[in-house]
């Protein structure tokens, strides 16, 4: 029996004893990933993450999330569902900045599949908003579904509420958009890239493009605000996209000769565990990326890969 966990449910238990022990916020938008309580009742427990790798984009997406117990361990019935891709550049699919649109595709699909009630996919763009959805391939490959269901919608900025960060060291709160505050069920769907900032840029990072304000003032002692951002709420499920990776003169690139083809998509619910891993697709660990790090530290996922059962589908 799969136990459902209310998504404005306070995260108990352990994780919640690390970042309180820690001294970071804890808010109450926090909770545990939907679907953790059938593996934790049971003591059996499946895979922390599930990697596909080789293939089209589809069937790995589909290999990996049906690896971890498939999306309806994560979408019921009725859901409303926000799905969030990198959509931050005026850059096309090959170029390797935004999150891959077959991806994103699929990820929409299987949570219609699995009963959602609303799919919405939105981002807050760095570039032109209507650009980028239109270079990236997203809006074309999410609307080409053709269901009244699925939502590609632009941030509107008169929906970002401030939400505090409670004992936060470099922010005391920040404006979030309150469409995924409020959704059934988020999911968090980046590409692993460069960063010239942060050194990569995967699902840790990618809250960003849930963020009003003036995000260029989270840009000092950045890594560590990127935790603190982190505690104010989980996403229920994480499909990291390396189709195609960014390895230089990130975020936004524009050079073919710094995209490399790694045809490999990364599924977990653990945001350390998962960048953990993206950055073993750059020859580095999690421990290279300062704020992949101090997330660990703050007691927000694994970052030693070594504790984490991994299934390669």
């Amino acid at each position: 029996m799969t136990i459902r966990i209310d998504r404005r449910t306070f995260l108990k238990g352990a994780a919640a004893g690390s970042l309180v022990a820690a001294g970071w916020p804890l808010t109450g938008s926090l909770r545990p990933p939907f679907g953790s309580g059938e593996a934790l009742a049971s003591g059996t427990g499946g895979p922390d993450l599930a990697v596909a790798a080789g293939g089209d984009p589809d069937a790995m997406v589909r290999r990996a999330v049906g690896a971890l117990g498939g999306m309806s361990r994560f979408v019921g019935k009725g859901d409303v569902v926000v799905v969030k891709p990198n959509i931050g550049w005026d850059r096309t699919p090959e170029l390797a900045a935004n999150t891959n649109p077959e991806v994103v595709r699929a990820v929409v699909r299987m949570c219609l599949e699995a009963g959602a009630k609303t799919v919405r996919v939105v981002d807050r763009p760095c570039n032109d908003p209507r650009r980028c959805y239109k270079q990236s391939g997203i809006k074309d490959a999410v609307e080409s579904i053709g269901s009244p269901a699925v939502v590609v919608e632009h941030a509107d900025p008169r929906k970002f509420v401030e939400k505090t960060i409670r004992n936060g060291k470099t922010l005391q709160g920040w404006a979030f958009y309150k469409d995924v505050l409020e959704a059934d069920r988020t999911i968090n769907v980046p590409i692993a890239k460069h960063h010239n900032a942060t050194r990569l840029t995967m699902s840790l990072k990618n809250i960003m493009g849930i963020l009003g304000g003036n995000r260029g003032n989270i840009h000092h002692d950045l890594d560590r605000n990127i935790v603190e951002l982190n505690t104010v709420m989980r996403f229920d499920l994480i499909v990291l996209d390396a189709v195609r990776i960014l390895t230089a003169n990130g975020p936004q690139g524009g050079r073919l000769q710094d995209v490399r083809v790694a045809d490999t998509i990364v599924a977990g619910t653990d945001p350390v565990a998962v960048d953990s891993y993206g950055a073993t697709l750059f020859g580095i660990t999690g421990k290279d990326v300062p704020h992949v790090l101090y997330a660990s530290q703050a007691g927000l996922g694994e970052i030693d890969l070594g504790k984490v059962r991994i299934l390669t589908v």
